[in-house]
């Protein structure tokens, strides 16, 4: 199968999930995950309509996307990676949504570039719902009040929360708890599933789901 051709099967899965689960159609955005893929390799995918795109690194984003943006001005791209404060300021000059806000420094540090850019990308707090050492994300009890934080000691509109079950384990109740929390700091948008558990996070609540080698196959 083409990439263009995944990318159909994905958002029929994603359609029929919706309506299993009883949701609004197009209720769930696709972000389509391309790194480690180039400007060609992604073109196709473009060229079949989708404009929403997740990207790990912020260097390696820098060295295609702005021109592919520059080309296709509705792009919506996603840092769904760990962000280091020294890339901040590229980060929030290219990306229009952080999904990886997950410590006081990262805040601040976004916080100080929004305001100097005068640019304002849409923040997801990532939560560790598997409290992994190796992973990224908040502890899922101390969501709310870094949330709080954000909100008001830095101004920050966090739009919704992210995460990435561990996996080895069922994702349901991963799912199940990042909606609960998200529902405790009065946010509507989740970030939750991929490749092998999108249907579930649907399921489960997902707004978004990262989909990256089922549409562009293995890196």
């Amino acid at each position: 199968m083409t990439s263009e051709e995944r990318l159909q099967d994905v958002l029929a899965r994603i359609t029929d999930a919706e309506r299993r689960a009883k949701r609004q159609p197009q209720s769930v955005t696709l972000v389509a995950v391309s790194k480690t893929f180039d400007a060609e390799a992604i073109r196709p995918v473009i060229a079949s309509g989708q404009r929403v795109f997740g990207e790990n690194r912020v260097q390696e984003a820098q060295g295609k996307w702005p021109a592919l943006k520059e080309e296709f001005k509705d792009i919506k791209l996603h840092l769904i990676g760990p962000l280091q404060s020294n890339k901040a300021a590229d980060a929030v000059a290219l990306f229009d949504v952080i999904e990886t806000v997950d410590r006081e420094k990262i805040a601040r540090a976004l916080a100080d570039e929004m305001q100097k850019q005068d640019r304002q990308p849409r923040l997801y707090v990532q939560v560790n719902t598997g409290l992994e050492p190796q992973k990224a994300g908040i502890a899922p009890r101390e969501t709310v009040a870094f949330v709080d934080f954000c909100r008001g000691d830095l101004e920050l509109s966090i739009e919704g929360l992210m995460c990435i079950p561990p996996a080895d384990e069922n994702p349901g109740p991963h799912f199940a708890l990042l909606a609960k929390l998200a529902d405790q700091c009065g946010l509507q948008k989740l970030s939750m599933g991929m490749s092998g558990d999108f249907e579930t996070a649907i399921e489960f609540g997902a707004t978004s789901v990262r989909v990256g080698s089922a549409i562009f196959g293995n890196r």
